[in-house]
């Protein structure tokens, strides 16, 4: 008797964790250190975390105060880039350095540049490319 494997195709629902503030302070320190390889001004690093720049240099002492959910939005996608850059590059200062470099896929900008539009999506964006060019898991 030939007896089937049956196998539960049903599409569950997807709902991640939420990022806990613990979780987002350790992003933060490790965005500090990003920040400093990829030659970042406090206001440029400020920028892209959407944060005062006084904020900032309180957070960057240590004094990190309540992240939002934009906050913890941007730590991940700025994380995701970081990974996707080791990915792509074998040599990381090659990954760091790419970020301040003109980009035809940018119209001749820079990751940073696009990154510096203060927007969520800016960063985004720039996530997305590399997502791409690293390709599938």
């Amino acid at each position: 008797m030939n007896s089937l494997l049956q196998v539960d195709t049903t599409v569950r629902e997807f709902a991640p964790e939420p990022i806990t503030d613990a979780e987002a302070a350790a992003m933060f320190r490790a965005a500090v250190n990003l920040f400093r390889l990829w030659r970042l001004t406090d206001e440029q690093a400020a920028t892209l975390l959407d944060l005062p720049p006084r904020s900032y240099s309180r957070w960057k002492a240590g004094q990190i105060g309540r992240i939002s959910r934009d906050g913890k939005a941007r730590l991940s996608n700025l994380m995701g880039i970081h990974k996707a850059l080791r990915i792509v590059f074998r040599e990381p200062q090659r990954g760091y350095d790419w970020i301040q470099a003109a980009n035809a896929v940018f119209a001749g900008r820079s990751a940073l540049e696009v990154m510096l539009g203060g927007e969520l999506t800016d960063l985004m964006r720039v996530r997305r490319y590399l997502d791409d060019e690293r390709g599938a898991w």
